[in-house]
């Protein structure tokens, strides 16, 4: 398998891209002649990310269908018929030898006309429970790998490959860091460390939480790392101002905020569920009832099957969150079992696994 043109398309949320970019980085790192083209939706932030990775993008007029009845939904037949005509134009310019969809809007007509011109095709499915697109492709497409047990419920059982998810693989590593990690934040050394993750730009009723338990966390003596994200930073940054409250947009260095934790909170997307398994911590998961078909609640709760995560939703908080936190804090044994049982849950080569995937279509 040498100089082959690889399509890949994954955008919208950066659970969809950075698994796309993580698969071309290997792909590339075995193969340094591939020829790649990225394929999103033209006003995500696959358009300015992708390039940023140093691969070239072209960009669909596609969104998603709204689930309430909008204006918007109006146009949706168009943009599909639109998208579906550029890429037969991109793919009959760029010749692909496979084509690899990550989820997002754009992947479905990529895949769609890939799988009709007879184009070797790989879905990568991050979540337990898939989405329309993925659901209506299954039976198209050549190869579907996933990261959760159980989807032979959604897909055909001979084409499923369990990869796993690709995570960021400084995560691997963070064992050997917790010292420097201490340093890096400035932590006392004789306190529990809660980290408190909302994703890149928040997540509002997370914020609310903090803001109100904050007195409440601390009686347990313990410290945080709150990423409160870029939307919500002017809002709460004057919490932060005190040594045991760090207040952050946004954490660059999350192998170094995972070494530093002892607990933490978060939501529940395919990629940080993934990457909180390898890193084999206690987890509360706080998912947002706001995604489709409500997938991060079912991450959440495929992990709480295996006694692996607390899983409370936002309508409990109010009620649940105090006992639960104050539960899990005052038992080291409860601590100890629910991140060892994550971490059985990891998969660390996932990557690896869905390229050697790949190189068997292909070669």
């Amino acid at each position: 398998m040498k100089n082959i043109k690889v399509i890949l398309s994954g955008g919208g949320t950066g659970g969809h891209i950075y698994p796309a970019i993580a698969i071309a980085n290997e792909i590339r790192a075995r193969y340094p002649e591939t020829e790649f083209l990225f394929v999103g939706a033209k006003d995500r932030m696959e358009m300015e990310k992708v390039p940023e990775a140093g691969y070239a993008i072209e960009g669909l007029w596609i969104s998603g269908l709204q689930r309430a009845l909008t204006l918007k939904n109006l146009s949706f037949p168009f943009k599909v018929i639109s998208s579906l005509f550029k890429c037969r134009s991109i793919i009959a310019r760029f010749k692909p030898d496979i084509v690899i969809g990550t989820g997002g809007y754009a992947s479905g007509p990529l895949l769609q006309v890939a799988v009709s011109k007879g184009i070797p095709s790989i879905i990568q499915e991050q979540n337990s429970y898939p989405g329309i697109t993925n659901k209506l492709l299954a039976k198209k497409v050549d190869r579907i790998c996933v990261a959760y047990d159980g989807l032979e419920r959604f897909f055909p059982k001979e084409k499923l490959v369990k990869t796993g998810n690709p995570v960021r693989q400084d995560v691997l590593t963070i064992h050997s860091k917790r010292p420097e990690a201490l340093a890096h934040f400035s932590l006392n050394k004789d306190k529990k460390t809660l980290l408190v993750l909302g994703g890149s730009l928040g997540a509002r009723r997370i914020n609310q939480l903090l803001k109100k338990e904050l007195d409440v966390i601390q009686t347990h003596n313990v410290q945080i790392i709150w990423q409160c994200g870029k939307l919500y930073y002017d809002k709460y940054k004057l919490y932060g101002h005190t040594k045991d409250v760090q207040v952050h947009a946004f954490i660059k260095e999350m192998d170094l905020a995972y070494a530093a934790a002892d607990i933490i909170i978060s939501r529940a997307g395919a990629l940080s569920v993934s990457e909180l398994s390898l890193v084999g911590k206690p987890v509360i998961f706080i998912p947002s009832p706001n995604v489709a078909e409500d997938h991060q609640t079912k991450n959440a709760q495929a992990v709480v099957k295996e006694d692996a995560a607390i899983l409370i939703q936002e309508a409990d908080l109010d009620v649940d969150f105090e006992n639960k936190f104050a539960q899990l804090m005052m038992s080291p044994e409860r601590r100890q079992e629910l991140g060892a049982n994550i971490k059985a849950m990891a998969l660390a080569q996932a990557t690896k696994h869905i390229v050697d995937e790949v190189e068997k279509l292909v070669s």
